[in-house]
């Protein structure tokens, strides 16, 4: 199993969980509000104040997938969430030991 984490522009999410819902094998999926500041290299701060608060609304997006829809999503994500500019995002993804669904038992 696998874990296909993104940070993205709030704006994306709707577009982002409509194209997820239509691709094959895709269990659904965690999101969560954060904040994120991009590296020093590539913003131009002009001063001290624009470097203290240069923090963004961003969107954690986390998905628990089998190995072989987790490079589709990875796909779907960048496609649906790049806008070209700095600060659009980042996906990453990371192995998965051992994952249990919870869900109600059918007795």
């Amino acid at each position: 199993m696998m874990e296909v984490k993104a940070v993205i522009r709030p704006n994306k999410l709707p577009a982002l969980r409509a194209a997820l819902m239509e691709t094959p094998g895709f269990p659904g999926m965690t999101v969560a509000k954060v904040e994120g500041c991009s590296a020093p290299s590539k913003t131009n701060k002009s001063n001290i104040k624009d470097e203290l608060t240069d923090y963004s609304a961003k969107v954690r997006v986390e998905i628990i997938c089998n190995d072989e829809v987790a490079e589709l999503l990875m796909d779907r994500i960048v496609t649906v969430c790049q806008t070209g500019q700095v600060g659009d995002g980042v996906v990453w993804c990371t192995e998965v030991p051992k994952a249990f669904f919870i869900a109600k038992s059918s007795s």
